[in-house]
Formats: C-alpha cells, sequence, structure tokens
C-alpha cells in the first residue's frame, strides 16, 4: 500500500496541476476578450461587444476559483522554494489577467459609442497593437506552464514596441483631433482604448516578470520603455 506520504504529494501535485490549468482557462479568456473586443470595435459588431461585456464575469469567477484554491494550497499544503513561489505567482498572475479582463470589457463598452469610425484613420493601427498584446497574453501564460525565463524575457522585451505603437497612435489621433474638431468625442473614445491596449501590454509583461522569478528564484532587470508622448 502507498504510504500516507505519497498519497499526499499525489494530492499536492494533482491540486497544482489543477491551478495551472485554472490559470491558463482563465488567461485565454482573457486572451479572447481583447482580441474580440478589438473585433467588435473594427466591425462595429454590438452583439460581439456584449458577449465580451457579459464574458467578463466567467473571468472573476476564475479568478475567486484560483484565490481559493492557492489559500488552500498554501494552509493546509505548507509548500516550500518552488512550489511556493509558484502557487504565489499564480495568484498574482490571475489579479492581473482579471484587470487585463477589465480592459478588454472597458473596450466593448466603448463599441456602441464610437459608431461613425470609417473615416477615422488611425483606427487601423488599434487591430495590430491588440494583435501584439493578445500574443504576449498567450506566450505569457505559455512560459508559466512550463517554468520558461527565457519566453518570459522575450515578452518582457515586446513591451517597448506595444508602448511605441501607443505614442504612435496618440500623437496621430490628436493630429486627427485637431483637423476635425467634429471628431474630438469619438477620437477621445479611440484613445481610451488605445491606452486600455498599452496597459495590457504593461499587465503582460508584469506577468512574465512573475513568471521569470517563480521560474527563476531571481528579480528580472529592469526593461526599458517607450517614451511617453507627453514627454516631448
Amino acid at each position: 500500500m502507498a504510504s500516507l506520504n505519497e498519497h499526499t504529494v499525489k494530492a499536492f501535485d494533482e491540486e497544482l496541476t489543477q491551478l495551472r490549468g485554472l490559470v491558463a482557462q482563465m488567461g485565454g479568456l482573457a486572451e479572447q476578450a481583447v482580441t474580440g473586443a478589438i473585433d467588435a470595435l473594427k466591425k462595429h459588431d454590438l452583439q460581439l461587444a456584449r458577449d465580451i461585456i457579459a464574458g467578463d464575469q466567467r473571468i472573476d469567477d476564475i479568478e475567486s476559483e484560483i484565490e481559493r484554491l492557492a489559500i488552500r494550497l498554501i494552509a493546509l499544503r505548507a509548500p516550500m522554494a518552488d512550489d511556493l513561489r509558484e502557487i504565489v505567482a499564480a495568484l498574482k498572475i490571475a489579479s492581473v489577467l482579471e484587470r487585463a479582463g477589465d480592459y478588454a470589457k472597458n473596450i466593448a463598452k466603448r463599441v456602441a459609442i464610437i459608431e461613425d469610425h470609417g473615416t477615422i484613420e488611425p483606427l487601423s493601427v488599434l487591430p495590430a497593437m491588440a494583435a501584439i498584446t493578445s500574443d504576449m497574453l498567450r506566450d505569457v501564460l505559455d512560459a508559466f506552464a512550463a517554468r520558461d525565463a527565457e519566453t518570459a524575457i522575450a515578452v518582457c522585451k515586446r513591451d517597448k514596441t506595444v508602448d511605441d505603437f501607443y505614442n504612435s497612435i496618440f500623437r496621430a489621433l490628436v493630429t486627427f483631433m485637431m483637423e476635425n474638431p467634429k471628431s474630438i468625442t469619438q477620437v477621445a473614445h479611440l484613445l481610451f482604448v488605445a491606452k486600455n491596449l498599452e496597459r495590457i501590454g504593461d499587465h503582460a509583461t508584469n506577468v512574465a516578470e512573475m513568471v521569470y522569478y517563480a521560474a527563476t528564484g531571481e528579480h528580472m532587470d529592469e526593461r526599458e520603455r517607450g517614451d511617453s508622448p507627453l514627454s516631448n
């Protein structure tokens, strides 16, 4: 018969696997929400936007599941070293993913407001920016699952590209707004959309730093950021 200790180790491993699965599921939903929100904006698809807004509740629910499981693991299993770092990282990652879902929901909420966006040329750049941020989310979650420090570093390096996208869009939209005063309200909403995407990129980078720490036990070096459009 297996010893009590073997049963305990097996149960702990199963719970860790469950925790990783919940993080992966939550991350997948957050990634889909980001791409879906931008798709809804691009196509002015009000039903898709409503679906994104409603789907945010599931992301919140999974965060609660992760929190309960992580606290249970820490309280009952007293994990140490690598396992403890992974559990703490999962808790923090879930919090970050919840915020990313909120940003996607905020974008979706603006779809109904931004009606006449076909004439606003800078809008065409937003899907490319969204693609990078959603790719960053996907890759960093793969890095978490594999404890892949190198992929985490690569994700962090792409944050500067997102910042540069945001700065370019910011300047283009402000110029468009000055040349087309009647577009001020619409452009202001698009600026918020671009800022939400930039924040999602920041959050993906924060996750990458947690993944790096969980994998190596060391903190990542300070990363390079894009220049702020308000700093010039």
